[in-house]
């Protein structure tokens, strides 16, 4: 178990704040919209940890700073490109970062605060989706830059968007506005920017008030599904995507 003044002010890329057993928390690099790297890779898994073992917790709100959720957009430039021992710490990490969120066991609403650009799977995987008018989905990081999407993309979009219209969407790059993510059933509000956050809270302050044990119960069956195909599926696909990047590593001559 981990409580709130132990963990609050450990970690670089996540602000953690809670009033009446509610937990905000904000992603960010240097207080503005995080910056996806290896540093927010590693350090997730933690705080995921973390806020979903403290029994003070009734409800988490996730969002983001500044006009983003997350970025940059990524590019065949910032694409790792590995050993297979040095991938081995990216696969490790891979498989906790997805696990650690829905290991959680309270209800997690997501406010995207404006595009998603890199590991837009991760509020996806929040129990209720709001999002502002500017907020995008889009899988840069991946196939469109010359990786596999292997760690968590080839679970979460096919299965939000449909097999066919998923894998169109990681292997073309496609880029999601607000609107069309609600008509496909990825998002369930879209709100004025400075609406947001309020009526985050408002859903909750509602959610809160049901039982604890309600709470917990209902996000662990409401997940279950989620966690078996990640259990069947995310090691695979992060060891394809270490090959691939192992591979272009060795044609590149690192290896050599």
């Amino acid at each position: 178990m981990a409580r709130l003044e132990e963990y609050q002010d450990r970690f670089q890329y996540a602000r953690l704040e809670r009033e009446d057993g509610i937990l905000q928390m904000t992603l960010h690099s240097d207080g503005d919209t995080l910056q996806w790297g290896a540093g927010p890779h590693s350090e997730l898994v933690e705080v995921f940890h973390a806020v979903g073992t403290d029994p003070d917790t009734k409800v988490i709100i996730m969002t983001g700073a500044g006009n983003g959720f997350t970025g940059p957009a990524g590019s065949s430039d910032t694409v790792p490109r590995r050993t297979p021992a040095q991938w081995d710490g990216t696969y490790w990490e891979g498989k906790h970062l997805l696990g650690n969120l829905l290991n959680i066991e309270v209800p997690v609403i997501a406010a995207v605060n404006g595009p998603a650009l890199r590991h837009s799977e991760l509020p996806l995987l929040s129990d209720i989706v709001l999002a502002a008018p500017h907020t995008t989905f889009q899988d840069s990081g991946h196939f469109m830059s010359g990786l596999t999407p292997g760690d968590g993309m080839h679970i979460i979009y096919p299965l939000l968007l449909g097999i066919n219209r998923g894998r169109y969407f990681l292997l073309t790059g496609q880029l999601l506005d607000a609107n069309r993510a609600q008509e496909l059933g990825l998002v369930a509000e879209v709100l004025p920017q400075d609406e947001l956050l309020p009526r985050a809270w408002e859903l909750a302050r509602q959610l809160a008030q049901q039982p604890h044990l309600v709470l917990r119960y209902s996000r662990a069956l409401l997940t279950h599904k989620l966690k078996q195909e990640l259990h069947d599926l995310l090691g695979y696909g992060l060891a394809l995507e270490g090959l691939g990047s192992a591979q272009d590593y060795f044609d590149r001559g690192q290896g050599r």
